[in-house]
């Protein structure tokens, strides 16, 4: 049926091709000398200190870029390519007659509104031609579906209803108002009633309380979901976790998928936003956002160090002295600097927790307790532009809890020009949020499939659920080939697939487990989606906001002059701040939020 592209296009045994182990990476030796020593400054870089930067994903980044543009000399270290889960993944070997490879991802990037920090780092990334630098490659999501299957309407978002939408169509409007209606008789009064007050609670909830009590409160059961409707359990209690944030609504902490709720809401009604309700960038993340990216930080003199895997810290007088290396060919190194940021993902720095360095700080211990889920993407590249699928589309019953964009209404490239053979006019770019669920296929999860299984069982839960408008959206004629994210592959002795970059999730009770910026190690920071942060979510939010911490932190600790790293907070509406306050009464009296009686 399709064309498989994966581990196979020119990539080694541990899925790192060799164009990406030599891009960016500085000669190998016995042992490296960071920048800020004699030759290093001897180019004319300000000695504020040496920075190991461990990890160039979103948090290792934006942690390089607030130490570059304050005098430091960095060097980041990367395993596998810079970006980390946000970068583009080219397939290599597709792009013929002058045209670029066809374009995969780990999962495409979507900008919520409530978004802070990472478009202020995108505004100080000079593109040529746009006066605000990559944030002008973001434009507003102006067209979602969220689709049904089982014969139920679908609710399209039309552009209309966005800001600077296109003309009123009658036959969108007529559907977006049906699925409404539809949506809104499936769920009893009483289940309705029970969602706003639900709502209403944890808006009105102080931060004692969210942090006390419901960040120990599954969603599940704070949603009080036993015994209601599917629909319900569907729309207002699985869709908010599994489809959003893939993790399980049984395990989901309250604290966190109420805070995104609100965060959503307060965003569509224009507070707190940087723009709009959501946006998208306009081309592959890599020529969007991450090569310029990289281009300016060595601009301002950082070092990238890529197929570099951090195997150990190395520890000595109550500091870290050094990080042990190993490259794709099993070579071995140490790097000294006076400061290391570890900005790896948590899966790979709790591989750093050797007895030594809890010795030093015990508390990083709980980091080892975190649970990580799957959410990888998945690309179907199509013959033509299909008819009756809108920019996004959110599979709201699938099992896989699958979205989808189509990069033909997002991106700026004519694709058959640009990319593949010159047969391929369109992608259709999915995330994948539940991997545990049996399929409609084969019945079985995503984890347990073969890569053509699971490319399969994706295609159709998507007809199964676009078929029923009467249009046939997805005939199979429609698919050239398809891509699963390299980093899904099948171990036998698994007895399935494994995920070489699995996301943290925010499970109940995690907070405590998280680390803080600064650890107990005066020269060692941690960065990442999983230090506390205000923002609370596995994101690349979660992750900027996180290094900018570590920044500011190193700062602190090393007693620099240099202006601290702005940091924005999510945002909170005044009116509420009485209620919060009688709220933060009511829990240290052991009572109920006043508006928790149903």
């Amino acid at each position: 049926m399709t064309t498989q592209h994966g581990n196979d296009t020119g990539t080694g045994a541990d899925g790192v091709s060799r164009r990406r182990v030599l891009y960016g990476t500085a000669a190998a030796g016995a042992a490296t000398l960071l920048p800020g020593t004699a030759a290093a400054r001897a180019v004319g870089r300000r000695d504020a200190g040496t920075v190991a930067v461990l990890g160039g994903g979103m948090a290792g980044l934006a942690a390089a870029h607030e130490l570059a543009e304050r005098g430091f000399a960095v060097t980041v270290f990367e395993r596998k390519a810079l970006g980390g889960k946000a970068r583009s993944i080219p397939v290599e070997g597709t792009g013929k007659g002058g045209r670029q490879d066809l374009q995969g991802e780990h999962g495409f990037r979507f900008f919520p509104g409530f978004y802070r920090n990472v478009p202020d780092t995108m505004r100080r990334i000079p593109f040529p031609g746009n006066a605000n630098g990559v944030h002008d490659n973001l434009f507003p999501l102006s067209s979602t579906r969220i689709s049904r299957n089982a014969g139920r309407s679908d609710i399209i978002v039309p552009e209309v209803l966005a800001p600077g939408g296109g003309n009123l169509d009658l036959d969108v409007l007529k559907e977006t108002l049906t699925g409404l209606a539809e949506q809104a008789a499936a769920i009893p009064a009483s289940e309705l009633a029970l969602f706003l007050n639900r709502f209403i609670v944890y808006l009105t909830s102080s931060d004692d309380r969210r942090l006390g009590q419901w960040e120990h409160v599954p969603w599940w059961q704070y949603m009080r979901a036993d015994g209601k409707s599917e629909d319900y359990r569907a729309i207002m209690v699985r869709f908010l976790t599994r489809g959003l944030v893939a993790v399980k609504e049984e395990v989901a902490s309250t604290k966190t998928v109420g805070a995104m709720g609100e965060a959503f809401l307060l965003s569509g009604l224009g507070l707190g936003t940087d723009g709009g309700l959501a946006r998208m960038l306009n081309a592959p993340t890599d020529e969007a956002w991450i090569d310029p990216w990289v281009a300016y930080l060595r601009g301002r003199g950082v070092r990238f160090e890529v197929g570099q895997t951090v195997e150990a810290l190395e520890v000595g007088g109550g500091r870290v002295r050094s990080v042990r290396l190993v490259d794709a060919a099993g070579r071995r190194r140490s790097a000294a600097a006076d400061w290391f940021v570890c900005a790896m993902p948590v899966d790979r720095a709790k591989a750093l927790l050797s007895p030594a360095v809890l010795t030093l700080d015990p508390s990083l211990a709980s980091m080892r307790d975190l649970r990580t889920e799957w959410m990888n993407g998945l690309q179907f590249f199509l013959r033509r532009s299909p008819q009756g699928i809108d920019q996004e589309v959110n599979f709201m019953d699938s099992p896989w809890q699958i979205t989808a964009v189509l990069q033909s209404r997002l991106w700026k490239h004519d694709f058959t020009r640009d990319f593949g053979d010159g047969k391929v006019a369109d992608c259709l770019s999915l995330d994948i949020s539940d991997w545990d669920t049996p399929g409609i296929v084969y019945g079985k999860p995503a984890k347990k499939c073969t890569r053509a299984q699971i490319a399969k069982e994706c295609w159709a839960q998507m007809k199964d659920h676009l078929e029923d408008t009467g249009r046939s959206v997805l005939p199979d004629d429609l698919l050239h080939s398809w891509f699963l994210d390299p980093a899904i592959s099948w171990k036998a002795s698994a007895g399935g697939n494994v995920n070489d970059e699995p996301l943290m999730v925010n499970t109940v009770g995690s907070w405590e487990k998280r680390p803080e910026a600064r650890t107990r190690i005066p020269n060692l920071f941690m960065a990442g989606d999983y230090v506390r942060t205000n923002v609370d979510l596995a994101t690349m939010e979660g992750a900027n906001e996180s290094g900018r911490a570590a920044v500011n932190a190193l700062l602190d600790a090393s007693g620099s002059p240099a202006e601290r790293v702005e940091m924005w907070t999510l945002y909170r509406p005044p009116e509420l701040d009485g209620l919060k306050k009688l709220d933060a009464q009511r829990y240290r009296a052991g009572q109920r939020n006043l508006f928790d009686t149903l």
